[in-house]
């Protein structure tokens, strides 16, 4: 049966996350842009510096570090917007906040459908790390300046007095805005048209043959589904609404969000990155690959694991 596709309905839906996101990046953008022009910042990233330099970053990475992990990707890109970074060291930033982003409510969601906590941070923490230690030992080159993005940037003039370095630390974290607008709200619409078609069912349907070389049953392919396009956090009701009703496993659901917790969102927290100009397929296929990696691991660690269904101990301890 032909599905129809609510247009009207994503766009809306892209408005009110452009919106609700511009409420986070905007004030974040601003505070760091009128640090960059007073002696604060110099301060912060001079102390952090030897520690980031592990990693081939400067001290001012440590903020769109921070901002991603208690926050979300949307905070840390538009600190990232706002300091200067070369493309391998903002790819380094991308690799790292695409394991570890959102860590409070992500783990939040993995510990309402019964994984451990400890588990999923020390795998999204362990993955940010050598990823970047490997990228940065590993990779010669992307010693240019990251790209301005897809809306071309306005040259500010020195800033001479609070007056002008307020002024031009608006006009640059409006820029920043305006680019995360400019990706947000399409990508809100293709979502929702994902959504309208059943793309996620039919997705699904392929994910589920994939399935059985990483441990996982079949029946997980709804919530692998979900949480690869949704996310941990958007898809978080159905993820939880799929472990109630089909009972996995403690065994299925652990390798089922340890392989989200690698990889997940993958559309979404791909292309947010565009506008910096880094090699995205990387990012994407690094992701890819640890999750199955890790997966496997985990999977011999816990061929011996207890086989309750987890649905019963949701319900018992809800």
């Amino acid at each position: 049966m032909n599905r129809s596709v609510d247009w009207k309905k994503g766009m809306r839906a892209g408005l009110k996350t452009s919106w609700e996101l511009s409420k986070i990046v905007l004030p974040i953008a601003f505070v760091i842009q009128v640090a960059k022009q007073t002696p604060v910042l110099g301060w912060v990233t001079e102390s952090i510096a030897p520690f980031m330099s592990v990693f081939g970053l400067g001290g001012e990475a440590a903020i769109p570090l921070v901002l991603g992990n208690v926050l979300n990707l949307y905070a840390a890109l538009g600190a990232m917007q706002a300091v200067d970074l070369t493309v391998k060291q903002a790819f380094i930033l991308a690799v790292m906040l695409s394991f570890s982003h959102n860590m409070f409510i992500e783990s939040a969601v993995c510990r309402r459908v019964g994984v451990a906590t400890w588990a999923v941070i020390t795998v999204r923490m362990g993955l940010a790390v050598v990823s970047a230690l490997i990228i940065n030992w590993t990779w010669a080159g992307g010693g240019e300046p990251i790209a301005q993005g897809v809306v071309a940037p306005v040259e500010h003039a020195h800033a001479d007095g609070w007056g002008d370095i307020l002024l031009t630390a608006f006009y640059a974290a409006a820029e920043g805005v305006l680019q995360l607008v400019v990706i947000v709200l399409p990508l809100m619409v293709v979502l929702q048209a994902l959504k309208d078609v059943g793309f996620l069912d039919r997705v699904a349907q392929w994910i589920m043959p994939l399935l059985k070389p990483l441990s996982i049953s079949g029946h997980g392919a709804i919530a692998m589904a979900t949480g690869l396009f949704a996310g941990l956090f958007l898809g978080a009701g159905l993820i939880i609404q799929e472990a109630e009703e089909r009972n996995f496993s403690k065994r299925d659901m652990t390798l089922i969000m340890i392989f989200l917790a690698a990889c997940h969102a993958v559309v979404e927290d791909t292309l947010i990155f565009v506008p910096l100009g880094i090699p995205v397929v990387y990012l994407l296929l690094i992701r890819l690959l640890a999750a199955i990696a890790v997966t496997l691991v985990v999977a011999r660690l816990l061929v011996n694991s207890g086989e309750e269904p987890l649905g019963q101990r949701m319900q018992r301890s809800s």
